[in-house]
This record gives structure tokens, sequence and C-alpha cells, in this order.
């Protein structure tokens, strides 16, 4: 038995006769029981025919007493049910248009057609292949624009009958297309893939339908509420669901029905359904690396679409990656970024790599350690440690308060002027020393034109020659290095070569820390100890200034 009340069957008649099927019907009419909409859809047809036909008996026989429930409809009512048509009994008019050839005015066959053992087997084919790793799913489901149009006009068909009746529904206590339509798949789609089917979970399994024919029916809002629709990058159609629910919102009863017909005109076909879609939430793995070259820029370098450099710390990292993870794509970050001709030792740079709709996410501690072996065997030009999979939320801890943390470099500085020892001294006394730097001449093309405020915390210098010396410094995150030294044409002010009083430039530099602590050490589970020693530059090489 379906759990419907005596208020619920003029709604019932009504929306039979205007050639809702028997789900949407039960939508209208709020049943919020999911085992009633996931009966077949010939039962639930027919236990509606036997509802309308008790009260419909009743009045024709001046009967004092309904039908026993087990009593099934007359053969006539059956008979119309099944075929379409009209029945007639006891004085008052039931136009049944629902059959199995007739396609629902309001879902326009999505809880027809779309609602059996056949089609979940297909969802769950279409799964399948795509050969993701999960032990849960979530299912999408993307409905036309225009059945928010059928739904309003159905409502307002109804709302006329109830209100004959003086009764009281509310618009928002009717079920949804799509809440109905997952209450049934879920389900099938369970049994199929033997997962659960869940309202959050890595996986999302997109089922989205179309219908062509009646595409124009949302037309007729844009003139009436032309502010709703707007063009927005990357919609085919300004007629989207929200816009239109926008739109149905502010139109009046009496402009609807002068556009649109109340119920809905009856469909031909049936709504298609595209290409069922999986997209896997992203995997974040993070660590630091160590850059040994002089020669191997962080990310790709392209200059007039021509490729200046062979590889990148970005894709020799990225690769092993991508492969073992069977990922789509990636998105590459790190706590600040070094020159090409700039080494980073010490303990490395941060990085963070979000992997794109990945197949495989499930990873062991000791199958993260093979990936990070992987990538420090592929090249000696850089090193990975401390790899691991984080979350999102976790990647955000790199880049909070990036500019007040510190980072401490290493250079070799020539000077113009020939200099001694004692010449030095006076440096290694400078503390927190403040600096204007405007945006370098050799970033301006990428980077915003701007003053930025920066210190230089401390400095020592160890004398090499009368032309060279060896310069630390621990400064603020963001400042620009070479800048500081040369000065780049009075843009930093002051500079080395400023306070020095002669030019100065820079011929080698290495970043010796970056004083982010994140991510995590990761140590090993039987010793307790991090694997990962100290790297150390493996070759030092000439500068390619």
């Amino acid at each position: 038995m379906l759990p419907l009340k005596d208020k619920d069957r003029p709604i019932a008649v009504a929306l039979l006769g205007a050639g809702c099927c028997p789900r949407c019907i039960l939508r209208f009419c709020c049943v919020s029981l999911q085992s009633a909409y996931r009966q077949p859809h010939e039962d639930i047809l027919f236990e509606l025919q036997r509802f309308i036909h008790e009260k419909v008996a009743d009045e024709s026989h001046g009967a004092t007493e309904e039908v026993p429930a087990d009593s099934p409809p007359c053969k006539k009512v059956r008979l119309e049910a099944e075929q379409g048509g009209e029945v007639h009994e006891g004085g008052e008019d039931i136009s049944v248009v629902e059959g199995k050839s007739k396609i629902c005015v309001v879902c326009l066959g999505v809880l027809q057609d779309f609602c059996d053992k056949d089609f979940a087997k297909k969802v769950a084919e279409a799964v399948t292949s795509e050969k993701y790793e999960f032990d849960s799913l979530v299912l999408s489901v993307s409905l036309p624009a225009q059945l928010s149009v059928r739904e309003h006009s159905a409502w307002l068909l109804i709302k006329t009958e109830v209100r004959q009746k003086g009764l009281c529904l509310g618009k928002d206590d009717v079920i949804q297309v799509k809440e109905a339509f997952k209450w049934i798949l879920q389900s099938l789609l369970s049994q199929q893939l033997g997962v659960p089917v869940v309202s959050k979970s890595p996986l999302e399994v997109s089922v989205g339908f179309t219908h062509p024919e009646t595409d124009g029916d949302c037309h007729f809002l844009a003139a009436a509420c032309s502010g709703c629709f707007k063009p927005a990058k990357n919609k085919l159609s300004v007629f989207t669901r929200m816009a239109v629910a926008k739109a149905l919102e502010r139109i009046s009863e009496e402009s609807f029905r002068r556009k649109f017909t109340c119920p809905p005109w009856l469909p031909a076909t049936k709504c298609t359904v595209q290409e069922v879609q999986c997209l896997h939430a992203p995997v974040f793995v993070a660590g630091r690396y160590n850059k040994f070259s002089r020669t191997l820029p962080q990310t790709p370098w392209v200059i007039d679409g021509e490729r200046r450099m062979e590889s990148s710390v970005e894709e020799l990292i990225t690769s092993p990656l991508i492969a073992s993870f069977q990922a789509e794509g990636f998105n590459f970050s790190s706590s600040g970024r070094e020159d090409v001709d700039v080494r980073t030792l010490g303990n490395g740079r941060p990085f963070a790599v979000e992997l794109l709709n990945p197949r495989r996410a499930r990873f062991s501690p000791a199958e993260v350690r093979k990936i990070q072996e992987a990538i420090n065997k592929s090249s000696d030009k850089i090193r990975v440690r401390d790899l691991q999979i984080v979350t999102r939320d976790a990647v955000g801890h790199m880049k909070e308060g990036e500019e007040e943390k510190t980072k401490s470099y290493s250079a070799l500085i020539w000077t113009h002027k020939a200099i001694e020892e004692q010449d030095l001294e006076f440096i290694n006394d400078i503390k927190d020393l403040g600096i204007a730097q405007k945006t370098p001449l050799r970033v301006l093309h990428r980077r915003p034109l701007a003053v930025r405020q920066r210190v230089i915390h401390t400095m020592a210098t160890r004398f090499r020659d009368d032309h060279h010396f060896y310069l630390q410094l621990r400064t603020q995150a963001g400042t620009y290095i070479k800048e500081f030294v040369h000065g780049d044409f009075g843009r930093t002010k002051p500079s080395l070569g400023d306070l020095m009083k002669t030019e100065t430039d820079i011929l080698e530099l290495d970043v010796e820390s970056v004083d982010v602590d994140w991510p995590p050490a990761v140590t090993d589970p039987e010793s307790g100890e991090n694997p990962d020693l100290p790297a150390s530059p493996q070759h030092g090489g000439t500068p390619d200034c």
C-alpha cells in the first residue's frame, strides 16, 4: 500500500489526468518513504488507480464504507491505466494519460525509464571501466533546466485543485525529481558495484540528462525576468537551473499561465542520458626538494613557444607521481621559488602536488617511500625527502605566514673596488636592515609593479680575495637577493653596493634553508628515525649567471 491520504486524492486525480508518471504523483503528494519509489513502475500505477477507485466507487454508489484495501480496481480502470484513455466513474472524469507508451509531462521520463536494474547496470559498467580504486561513491545527477518550468506548471495546476478542496500544500514540501531518482538508483547501483553509495565520497559518479525537444520551454522567462539570465564563462546556455529557479520565484502566476500551459504539454520523446562521468577527488602529496643544478628551472621554461631547458624540478617530481597515482593532471606549488641558476640545499624547499582525478589514491607509507626513491633515482639534479600524502587543508600551512618566515642564503659576491678583509667587518654588525624593493626588471613581465618592504635580518662575510667574498644572509621570505646585491639600477634601496660604496654583483647563490616547518618529517616505523639524511651539493660547477 502507498502511504497516501484522502487529501492526496484530488492531487493524484489531477496529475494522472495531466500526464504525470506515478512517481511524480508521489512526489507532489509529498511521499517521503523511499521504498515507495523503489517499487516497479507498473506496481505504483496499479496502487494509484486503486487509491483513486476507492473514492470514486464510494461516491458512485453512495457507499458509506471504503472498499477493502486488498480489493482490486475494476477491470476498466486497470485497462485504461495500461493503455491510456479516460475513466468515467461516478460522474467524475479521470483523464488517464499515463501508460507504457507515454512520457511523463514533468520528469520527461527520468523517473520512468531510468530507474531499473538495467540502467543501474549500465552506469555500473561505465564506472568499472574507468578502473578507479574506491570503496564508496557519491551519485551526482544533472537534470535539464526545463524540468523546473514543467514542475512549476504542474504545481500551479494542483494548487488550483487543492484550493478548491479547501486544502493547503507547500511547494517546498514536494520531493525533488533529483532526490527521488537518487533514492531509487543509489540502491540499485550499490547492489551492482558492491559498495555503499553515500552522501560524501572521494569518487563522484555523475549522470546527466538532456531533452532537446523541450529546450525552448525556458525561453519565455528571458523576456519576463531578463535580469536572471546573464552569460557566464564555461556555460553553454544562460538557462541554467539556478537562473531558471530564480526567474520562477519572480514571475507572477498570471504571467506564467499566459506564457506556458498548465498542465505542461505532452512530449513525444523521453530524456537522453549523457555520458556517465567519474571524477575522483584530488590527492595531495607533499615533501621537500633539493636542487643541485644551476641549469634547472623550477617549472618548465618556455619563451615565445620555445623550450629553453630539457627538464624542470616540477617535471622530475611529478612524472613518477602521475604514473603511480594514474592521475590525469597536476598542480605544483612550493614555498617560494629559486631562479634557474640557484641551488637549494640544506633540508630543502617545501612543495605540494595536487594530483587531479587519480585512479589510485590509497598508498601505504612503504609505497610512498618507493615513489620517493624512484624520483631520486631518476636524476642527480634533485633530491626529494619527507614525501607523504597530506590533506587539502594541510597544504594551506605551507602558504600561511609565508612572508613572515625567514630564509637563509649563501652567495659569492664580486666587487668592482679592491677590498681587504677589514672592509667587510661593518657588514657583520648590520642587523634587521629594512630595504625597499621595487618589482625587479627581470620579473616585471609576470609580477605587478609595486614597492615591497623587506628585512635583512643578519649578514656574515668571509673574505676570499681582493675582489670576491662570501656572504651569508638570513632574510624575510620574499626578498630579492640578487637585486639587494647589485641594486637593480636603483630599484632596491639600500643595496649592498650602496652600503659598500662600490659596484657589487652576485656570481653564485644558494638557498641554505627555508624556515617553514612543513611538511612534518617522515620517520621510519621501525627505527623511529628520519631516514632522509641532510642533503648536500653533489656537484659544484661554475654558475651560469
